[in-house]
């Protein structure tokens, strides 16, 4: 087989894939990944609901997960947040020993206060 025609169907095959990808795309049938900071916040938002629901107390704002995903903590604080949330002993302690480098801080209600 010539490589003008091997170019021509590699050529082809490309720009195919390339359209179905496209006309996928538009209908909703492939969707773009969330982002890290997007899983981490849903994920944390998930476990807040399910200690709720095992009727964990919030007001000491507790680590809600010292591993919630690679390199992320999820953390209950007060909303606004006080002086008391900054203080080492009520951080996660992967965070506070530089072993996690993103966290989730959600209020005692469950909502997102920031994610970094």
């Amino acid at each position: 087989m010539p490589k003008s025609v091997l170019l021509i169907l590699a050529l082809f095959v490309i720009i195919l894939t390339s359209i179905v990808t496209v006309l996928l795309s538009s209908l909703g049938q492939i969707s773009t990944p969330k982002s890290e900071v997007d899983s981490a916040v849903n994920q944390a938002q998930l476990l807040y609901r399910q200690k709720r629901e095992r009727g964990e107390n919030f007001s000491n704002g507790p680590c809600l997960s010292d591993a919630l995903m690679r390199g992320w903590v999820a953390d209950v604080v007060n909303n606004p947040r006080l002086p008391i949330d900054d203080l080492p002993e009520n951080q996660c302690p992967s965070y506070r020993e530089g072993r996690s480098r993103h966290f989730v801080e959600l209020d005692m209600e469950g909502n997102l206060v920031r994610a970094k």
